[in-house]
C-alpha cells in the first residue's frame, strides 16, 4: 500500500493521505473493498465499500495529527470469489508537523563573521545530550538553510544527498522526519550536521552564478524527539545552546567541486567528548515555521555504482578515467599517501584530443580535490556536489591507481522506474537507455536542462515536451507535483510563467520575465500529463488555478485575432537550420508555434476543467480552443491543407495538435512526409517540432516515413548521436561533429532530455501500449510494425499493477503477441489488419491468424 506518491509513509505532511493499492494476482475486477485502520490502540473498519477504486482512495478516517501513527490494512471482493480476499500485509504510516506551532527549533550556523561574497568554508554543528532512561521511539524533523547530513553518535542519519533540495525556498523549505531510535544509546549523545551552501546560498546561475541567491547564512533547523519508554517527550532543537567550528571541508559548490582537507577532520567530531576550543556558540537566524513542509516525492539518492571500463595513466602522472556512460554523479576514492598529498578529481562529459573537454561546461570547473592526512587508507566522497560526467581526470594519485581504487557513484531523485522499452534493433534499443540516462541525469529534485554547466536550472518547455516519456520511465508524479507547486508560486501576477523555476537572476535574455510559447505552457500540459499516467485528480485540481491564469494570459495577449503574434518567443527552439548566434531563429514561425501552442492548451484547459467537473468552465475554454485553432488555420493554412510555412514542424503542429480540418489533413500529412523525405528523412526539427512528428506522419498513413525518421543515422538525427558513441541524449543534434569535433556554440550538453521525446512514441507506437483511461485504468494495444523491426516488448508499472506488451513479426507476415492487462483494468487490442478485441485482466496471447476478420 502506498499513501499519495509515496512508498514510505514515515513524516508524511498530508493530514487525509490517500491510500492506493493493488489487487492480488488473479483477482480480476474490484467489486468491494475495506479498509482497516488502527490508531491509538483503537481499531476502526470501514465496512463493506461497494466501489472499484483502488488508487488515490480517500482517507476514511479522521485526519491525522503531528506525529500520529497508523496502521493501515485493506481487503477486497471480486467478482469469482464468495467472500473478501485475506487482509492485506500492514502499512504504516505517521505524520510529521502538521501545526507550525510543532516547530521549536530554530536556524543555527557559523558564529563567526563571514564574507558573503568570498568562497566560505562550511561549518559543523554540533549538540551534547544525555539519555538517562529507556527509549521508545525518537524522530529527527531536519532541514536546512543550505544542505546538510546529520551525524548522531558518529552515523549517518539516512542516506539522501544534496537534502532538503531545491524549492522555492521563501515561500517553501522541505524537512525530513528520520526514525533515529537506533541511533541512540544510554548516556552520552552527540548529534552533529555538516553544512553546505547548495542553491541556497552558492554560486549558481549562467555566466559564473550568482551567490546568496536565497540568503547569506548556512543554518541547520533540527528537532530531534525522544519519547522515553514512560511516556515522557524530550525535545532536543536547534537553539543557542549549539556550538559550531569550521570543518575539514575547506571549499564547495555545486559547479565548482569539493574541497577536503583530512588533516583537519576528527572522526569523532560527532560523538560524546570534550570538544576543542574551535567548537564556539553558534550564531541564530530566522525562519517561519509555516513554510517548512513535509515532501511529497523521495529525495536524491545513489542509486547505482560504476567502475571505471578503461584507466589510462598518462607521461606526466596523470590517470584518465572512462566509465563507459555519461552519467550524474561523483567519484568515491579510496587513497593512501604521505600527508599533505593532494589528489585532484576533474571531470567532463567527452574527451577532445584525448583530453578532458571542458569548455562545454563554462564556468563550473567541476573539480574535487582530496588532501591526505597520513593516517592510512582513508575512502572519500564530496557531500554538497554533483558532476555530469563520463570521463574523470586524477592527478597527484600516490602509487599505482586501479578499479579497487575509484567508483563512480549515480545520484538523481530516487523514482522508482516504472517504464522498459526494447525492441529487435540494437541502435533503437540504445537511443531508449540514453534517455533514460538523461532523465536519472537530470532529474536531481527538479527537472533540469542539463546536469553538468553552469546552468542546471527547471526548464519549463524542456519538462513540457518530456513529460509523457518521463511519467512512463519512473513514478516522477510527486517529485513533478512539487515541483509545479513552485511553478504555481513564482508565477507572476499577470499569469507569466518563467522560462525555468525556481526563478534565479539570469541573462539579459530571460530579464525580465516575459510570457513563452511552449515554456509556459508546461503549467497546463504537465499537469494533464500527470493526471493522464497517475489518474491524481486532486493533482489535476490543485495546479489549475495555475494553468487557468496562464490560459488567461495569453487570450488577453492575443485579443480579439485569437492569434499569439507579438512579443518575444522562442519558438522552435535548435531547430537544426537555426544559427548557433540564435537558437529561436529557425525555419518556422515563431508566432505560428505560439498560436498552436495557445489553442493546444486552452484544448486541454477545458478538459481540465470537464475531469473537475467545471461544466462552464470546460465550455467556455472548449469554445476558445475552437475559436484559436479557426483563426490559425484562417493565417497560417491555405486552404488545401498547405501551411504558410512549408516545414516539418508547422505540419507536425497542425496535425498533432488537431488544428486542421479533415479535409486538410491528408494534404498535410502527405506534404510533411515530402519535406521529411525530401531531406533524407534527417531532423529538420527543434525541441517543439521533435516530440510531434513522428506521430503526425503516423496518424495521416505516413509510418513508413516516421520509421525513416526514427532509423536514419546521418546527422542530424536521433541515431547519429548513437553512431557517435553517445549515451545519454545531447542538446544538439551535432554537439560532437562527424570529425570528432566539439559544436562551436557556447550551449553545447551532452546530457539533455528534451530531444528524447520520441520514446513517448516508441512505448505507443513500436510498442504498441497506450492509456486510454487516467492510471493505465484501461489500456489499448495497438502496435505498428515498420522500418524492418521484427518484434518488440515495453512495460509499465501502472498504478495498477504491471501493464504490458510485446509483438514478433512471424515467418507469413503475421504477428504473434501478447498483452499483460493488470487486476482492476481492461483493455482493447488492434493487431495489423484485424478488428479490435476487449480483453480482462491476465495474460492475453494473440495471433493474427487467429483474427481473420479483416479490418474495415
Amino acid at each position: 500500500m502506498s499513501f499519495e506518491h509515496l512508498t514510505d509513509g514515515l513524516g508524511i505532511g498530508v493530514p487525509a493521505p490517500r491510500l492506493t493499492w493493488t489487487l492480488p494476482v488473479g483477482s480480476g475486477l474490484q467489486e468491494a473493498y475495506e479498509l482497516e485502520l488502527d490508531r491509538f490502540a483503537t481499531v476502526h473498519r470501514t465496512g463493506r465499500v461497494e466501489s472499484p477504486e483502488q488508487v488515490l482512495v480517500k482517507w476514511p478516517g479522521a485526519p491525522l495529527t503531528s506525529r500520529e501513527r497508523v496502521t493501515v490494512r485493506v481487503r477486497v471482493w471480486t467478482p469469482d470469489t464468495p467472500g473478501p480476499s485475506a487482509w492485506s500485509e500492514p502499512a504504516t504510516i505517521e505524520a510529521g508537523l502538521l501545526d507550525p506551532a510543532d516547530w521549536q527549533a530554530i536556524p543555527v550556523g557559523a558564529g563567526w563573521d563571514e564574507d558573503p561574497q568570498a568562497d566560505r568554508r562550511p561549518a559543523r554543528v554540533r549538540k551534547d545530550f544525555r539519555l538517562d532512561r529507556p527509549v521508545e521511539r525518537a524522530r529527527l524533523y531536519v532541514t536546512a538553510h543550505g544542505l546538510y547530513e546529520v551525524e548522531i553518535n558518529g552515523r549517518r542519519v539516512g542516506d539522501e544527498a544534496l537534502t532538503p533540495g531545491w524549492t522555492v525556498y521563501p515561500h517553501r523549505l522541505r524537512y525530513r522526519t528520520h526514525d533515529v531510535t537506533a541511533h541512540l544509546i544510554d548516556g552520552a549523545n552527540t548529534i552533529g550536521a555538516w553544512l553546505g551552501d547548495g542553491w541556497y546560498r552558492g554560486r549558481y546561475g549562467f555566466d559564473g552564478g550568482t551567490r546568496n541567491i536565497y540568503g547569506t547564512d548556512q543554518s541547520l533547523i533540527a528537532q530531534l524527539e525522544i519519547t522515553y519508554a514512560d511516556g515522557i517527550t524530550r525535545v532536543i532543537a536547534t537553539d543557542p545552546t549549539w556550538t559550531a567550528a569550521r570543518g575539514p571541508i575547506v571549499s564547495s559548490g555545486l559547479y565548482e567541486g569539493e574541497a577536503f582537507d583530512a588533516r583537519l577532520h576528527d572522526p569523532g567530531w560527532a560523538t560524546p567528548h570534550a570538544p576543542g576550543a574551535q567548537w564556539t556558540p553558534v550564531r541564530v537566524h530566522s525562519r517561519d515555521p509555516r513554510t517548512l513542509v513535509a515532501p511529497q516525492g523521495p529525495p536524491v539518492r545513489c542509486t547505482q555504482e560504476l567502475s571505471p571500463v578503461t584507466i589510462t595513466r598518462k607521461d606526466d602522472g596523470r590517470y584518465l578515467l572512462d566509465f563507459g556512460q555519461n552519467l550524474v554523479g561523483r567519484l568515491r576514492i579510496t587513497a593512501d599517501g604521505p600527508a599533505g598529498t593532494v589528489v585532484t578529481l576533474r571531470h567532463a562529459e567527452v574527451l577532445q584530443d584525448g583530453e578532458l573537454a571542458t569548455r562545454p561546461l563554462r564556468e563550473a570547473t567541476s573539480t574535487d580535490v582530496l588532501t591526505l592526512a597520513g593516517t592510512g587508507p582513508l575512502t572519500w566522497e564530496p557531500r554538497f556536489t554533483l558532476h555530469g560526467f563520463r570521463y574523470a581526470e586524477i592527478s597527484g594519485w600516490p602509487g599505482e591507481l586501479t578499479t579497487e581504487h575509484v567508483a563512480a557513484r549515480v545520484y538523481h531523485t530516487d523514482m522508482h522506474r516504472t517504464g522498459w522499452f526494447e525492441c529487435s534493433d540494437p541502435m533503437v534499443n540504445r537511443l531508449h537507455e540514453n534517455v533514460v540516462w538523461s532523465m536519472r541525469g537530470n532529474f536531481v529534485d527538479i527537472p533540469t536542462d542539463c546536469p553538468q554547466r553552469d546552468e542546471r536550472l527547471g526548464w519549463t518547455g524542456d519538462i513540457q515536451v518530456f513529460a509523457p516519456t518521463a511519467s512512463y520511465l519512473h513514478d516522477c508524479a510527486g517529485m513533478l507535483d512539487s515541483w509545479l507547486t513552485d511553478v504555481g508560486l513564482e508565477q507572476l501576477p499577470d499569469g507569466t510563467i518563467p522560462w525555468y523555476v525556481p526563478v534565479i537572476p539570469g541573462e539579459p535574455m530571460w530579464t525580465p520575465i516575459q510570457p513563452g510559447a511552449a515554456w509556459g505552457d508546461a503549467a497546463v500540459l504537465t499537469p494533464w500529463t500527470l493526471y493522464q499516467r497517475f489518474g491524481d485528480l486532486e493533482l489535476l485540481r490543485r495546479h489549475y488555478p495555475t494553468a487557468r491564469a496562464w490560459v488567461d494570459l495569453v487570450t488577453r495577449l492575443a485579443g480579439p485575432s485569437r492569434l499569439w503574434d507579438t512579443g518575444f518567443q522562442l519558438g522552435d527552439w535548435l531547430d537544426p537550420a537555426a544559427p548557433p548566434d540564435d537558437p529561436a531563429a529557425g525555419r518556422t514561425d515563431r508566432y505560428l508555434v505560439a498560436t498552436a501552442y495557445f489553442a493546444h492548451s486552452a484544448r486541454h484547459l477545458a478538459l481540465t476543467a470537464q475531469a473537475l467537473g467545471n461544466e462552464q468552465e470546460a465550455e467556455r475554454y472548449g469554445a476558445l480552443a475552437d475559436e484559436v485553432a479557426e483563426a490559425f488555420r484562417y493565417r497560417y493554412v491555405v486552404a488545401s491543407g498547405r501551411m504558410t510555412d512549408d516545414s516539418p514542424t508547422a505540419y507536425a503542429l497542425g496535425l498533432a495538435f488537431d488544428l486542421l480540418t479533415q479535409d486538410q489533413r491528408p494534404t498535410a500529412g502527405e506534404r510533411l512526409a515530402q519535406l521529411v523525405l525530401a531531406d533524407d528523412a534527417r531532423i529538420a526539427t527543434g525541441f517543439v517540432g521533435t516530440p510531434l512528428i513522428c506521430d503526425a506522419l503516423t496518424d495521416t498513413g505516413h509510418l513508413d516515413v516516421a520509421y525513416r525518421l526514427l532509423l536514419q543515422t546521418e546527422c542530424p538525427s536521433w541515431l547519429y548521436p548513437v553512431t557517435m558513441g553517445a549515451t545519454t541524449i545531447w542538446e544538439r543534434w551535432d554537439s560532437l561533429r562527424p570529425d570528432g569535433t566539439l559544436n562551436p556554440g557556447g550551449m553545447t550538453s551532452f546530457n539533455h532530455y528534451a530531444l528524447g521525446a520520441v520514446a513517448d512514441w516508441l512505448h505507443r507506437v513500436v510498442g504498441g501500449l497506450t492509456a486510454t483511461a487516467p492510471g493505465y485504468r484501461e489500456v489499448h494495444f495497438h502496435p505498428r510494425p515498420g522500418g524492418g523491426i521484427t518484434w518488440a516488448r515495453t512495460r509499465h508499472v501502472s498504478p495498477y499493477g504491471v501493464v504490458a506488451a510485446s509483438w514478433e513479426s512471424t515467418a507469413d507476415g503475421g504477428l504473434t503477441a501478447c498483452l499483460t492487462v493488470p487486476d482492476g483494468c481492461r483493455a482493447t487490442a488492434a493487431l495489423p489488419g484485424c478488428q479490435p478485441v476487449s480483453l480482462g485482466p491476465g495474460k492475453h496471447i494473440l495471433e493474427t491468424a487467429d483474427l481473420s476478420t479483416e479490418a474495415a
